[in-house]
């Protein structure tokens, strides 16, 4: 039997349980499917010692805020998970757990949905799977040696369970630079190659880099504003130890190996680029950058803030290496920290460009009734994140209930619709 309803979420986290509550208060009948359990992501693609990166006052979603003692400390991974399970409750929310949506299609007054729990309708598909959705592996993986351990960093769990020996980490993003951190505290010997990337510090003239992108209003930037922001990396941060600048100097400082960007292996030879001195003065530039909008800030509305002493540039490490002998290095394992992309290969309708992108306005697309929520700049900076993506929720909630008494009514005419309540 086919079940129908209103509007069919697809994708159980923070984006998608913010949607439900604003549907839910406004008498929409819908369900949320997930594929693993709410949260899966945080659940079973996060190494053991993550830290939110943000700071708890961030911990925001509509009708939920964090209440705890510590709003300016960085929750654990299990903390976070803790807080959307709350909200979860909360907003009591009509969340079908282990079930796989294989496919979507429209159908003449709304769409059919392919689950592993048997086929479902709608009238309205929101797509909320967020953006991290399948590991990108360079190809270059293929030419390692069969003995070097592999994985990616959502595979990746903690030290112990790589093999003895130096571990290699490809990637200098967020995630990356947690997963060196957590290697070296661990007494491991870590090469590091790195990439491009931008840096924050993590507190500037007596506030959090991330309460100043708040108050100058970086976060609500949108992406007709900054165009080229689709493109850029994301700024290095990070909760780990109450939270601290990233440096990629430090870490040599600290003992690991900084190389360039993994071009080829031939035998047990890496092939590096020599861009690193390129790369850690880019990441200079990018926290002046930072800086000079804050102090901007400060002037012209005459917030009372301390000064801040102007840091000393810092020379960069011994120039690039060009090769390494992986075996001569006793690498035993490569993290790659090479980010993720988007898999919408399972929406079967005109939505996605050249490039499997969306093609939507702040979640809508010419589809009738097929959305996008919680993507990266899906409107604004902060569209993906906790604390932003409520705002995009409650827009595409509100784009619903009005389309509800003027779009396909067939489909709503012959749906009995389970109560928003039912799980």
């Amino acid at each position: 039997m086919t079940a129908r309803y209103e509007t069919v979420i697809v994708g159980g986290g923070h984006a998608g349980l913010a949607l439900s509550y604003h549907l839910g208060r406004l008498g929409r009948s819908h369900v949320i499917l997930e594929r693993g359990r709410v949260a899966e992501r945080w659940r079973s693609e996060r190494w053991d010692s993550l830290m939110f990166q943000f700071p708890n006052w961030s911990l925001r979603l509509p009708g939920h805020e964090y209440r705890g003692s510590r709003p300016d400390g960085f929750a654990t991974r299990d903390e976070v998970i803790a807080f959307i399970e709350r909200y979860r409750d909360l907003a009591n929310a009509p969340v079908r757990t282990g079930v796989r949506v294989d496919r979507v299609r429209p159908i003449g007054d709304g769409f059919r949905i392919e689950t592993t729990a048997g086929p479902f309708e709608a009238v309205n598909v929101v797509v909320a799977t967020g953006p991290y959705q399948e590991p990108i592996l360079p190809a270059v993986r293929h030419a390692l040696p069969s003995s070097i351990v592999q994985v990616h960093a959502s595979g990746y769990r903690n030290p112990a369970q790589l093999p003895a020996g130096a571990v290699l980490v490809v990637g200098s993003g967020a995630s990356g630079c947690q997963i060196v951190e957590d290697l070296l505290a661990a007494g491991r010997t870590v090469y590091l190659a790195v990439g491009r990337h931008r840096r924050y510090p993590r507190r500037y003239r007596g506030r959090d880099m991330f309460w100043w992108m708040d108050r100058i209003g970086a976060l609500d930037q949108t992406i007709e504003e900054r165009p080229e922001a689709r493109e850029r990396p994301n700024p290095l941060v990070t909760g780990v130890g109450g939270g601290h600048d990233i440096d990629l100097r430090d870490y040599a400082a600290a003992g690991v190996t900084l190389l360039g960007r993994l071009l080829d292996v031939t035998g047990s030879r890496l092939h590096l680029a020599d861009d690193l001195a390129a790369v850690l003065a880019a990441g200079d530039e990018s926290v002046g950058v930072f800086t000079r909008a804050v102090d901007a800030f400060i002037a012209r509305s005459g917030l009372a803030a301390p000064a801040e002493p102007v840091a000393a540039p810092r020379s960069g490490p011994p120039s690039s290496i060009r090769e390494l002998d992986l075996a001569a290095a006793g690498i035993a394992a490569v993290v790659w920290a090479t980010g993720f992309r988007r898999d919408f290969g399972w929406i079967d309708a005109p939505v996605l460009d050249d490039k499997g992108e969306p093609i939507h306005r702040r979640g809508v697309t010419t589809c009738a009734g097929l959305y996008f929520l919680g993507l990266p700049w899906l409107h604004k900076l902060k569209s993906s994140v906790l604390c932003g993506v409520g705002d995009d929720a409650a827009h595409l909630a509100d784009h619903i209930t009005a389309g509800a008494t003027r779009t396909r009514p067939g489909l709503i005419r012959r749906a009995r619709w389970p109560s928003s309540s039912s799980g």
